[in-house]
Formats: structure tokens, sequence, C-alpha cells
């Protein structure tokens, strides 16, 4: 099993590398997945992923505090917008046009609302 567990860690973890890049995909849940699954199959592997930089900045703050500090916050939000309303212009299906603003408000709501805004890295 603790190598079902490593490989679906993997597996997660690269998924959540491309919702680095691609905004319609989110990469905390499939990183704390990532996370869950390599807890699971040793705690050698969970130790190398909370070193990895991957998780050093985008699930550190988060796992811990349940909290991000304005700058990732903004800087997600922007990156995440600009690809969004990218794929808005370039979409001619209305459809899919209102599941993008949808997905907005929500992406934007959960960041304001739900995640605890932090002012600074604390370098413990």
């Amino acid at each position: 099993m603790k190598y079902l567990y490593f490989a679906l860690g993997i597996v997660f973890m690269l998924i959540g590398m491309i919702g680095v890049v691609l905004p319609i995909l989110p990469t905390t849940p499939f990183l704390l997945t990532a996370l869950f699954f390599f807890t699971k199959s040793s705690s050698r592997a969970k130790i190398w992923f909370e070193g990895t930089k991957l998780y050093q900045n985008h699930l550190n703050d988060f796992v811990t505090r349940r909290a991000m500090t304005l700058q990732t916050k903004v800087m997600l939000l922007s990156f995440a917008s600009t690809m969004l309303l990218i794929a808005f212009l370039m979409m001619n299906n209305i459809y899919g046009r209102i599941m993008i603003v949808l997905l907005v408000i929500f992406k934007y709501y959960y960041f304001i609302f739900r995640i605890k805004t932090i002012r600074e890295v604390d370098n413990d």
C-alpha cells in the first residue's frame, strides 16, 4: 500500500504543479491531497514533500495557519484573473463565459472571505 500511496502522491503533486500554471485547475486541493498520500506512504516522503519549493511557496502558510500573505493572494488572483480574462475573451460560447464569470466570482469570494490574510511571513 505504501507504494500505491507514494504513486498517488506523485500524481496529485504533478496535477497541482499543472494547476500553478493553469488557473482552471485549483492548485491547493491537489497539493493537499498529495500531502495526504505522501504522509500515508512514509514519513520520509512527507518530509521531502514539505521541503519542496512548491510546498513552501503555495501551501506552507495555508496548511499551518489557514492563511496567506496579501502579496501571495494578489499574485495568485492577478495571474489567475488574467488567464481567465483571456479565456473569456477568446470564448464565443455564452455558457462558457457564464461559467468563467461564476468561477471568478467564487475565486474572489473564497480568497477574500475564506482565507485569512496575514501581514508577513515568519521565518521560524
